[in-house]
């Protein structure tokens, strides 16, 4: 449910409700994330250990994957990302993210600006 659900700030730019909490599962988990703006705020991120699949619910803008052109989305869309995948996200739109296995912040790397 909703209110078990737990909503952390990652950066000023992202907002995201996790639901994992309440799924105690290890293979697999889900959480809504709000993005005003870019995020990281600087540089880069990518989840070591996770394929994440994404579905805009609302809003659009652009996911920029290191060495490659952005791509451009909007609500509806969906977005896969691979495990490693070294990328950022900028624009004004809320996703829906299922990881497996299921996302910790350990898992989580920044990188700074090349």
């Amino acid at each position: 449910k909703e209110k078990d659900a737990q909503k952390s700030e990652y950066a000023s730019t992202s907002t995201v409700l996790d639901y994992s909490m309440a799924l105690n599962e290890k293979n697999i988990d889900f959480c809504i994330n709000t993005i005003t703006g870019r995020y990281p705020t600087e540089g880069y991120c990518s989840n070591l250990e996770c394929e994440e699949l994404c579905y805009i619910l609302e809003g659009h803008g652009s996911i920029n994957k290191k060495d490659n052109e952005p791509i451009n989305f909007e609500k509806g869309d969906i977005i896969y990302i691979d495990k490693k995948e070294i990328y950022y996200w900028n624009g004004n739109f809320k996703l829906a993210i299922i990881c497996t296995p299921a996302w910790t912040k350990e898992q989580c790397k920044l990188y700074e600006e090349e």
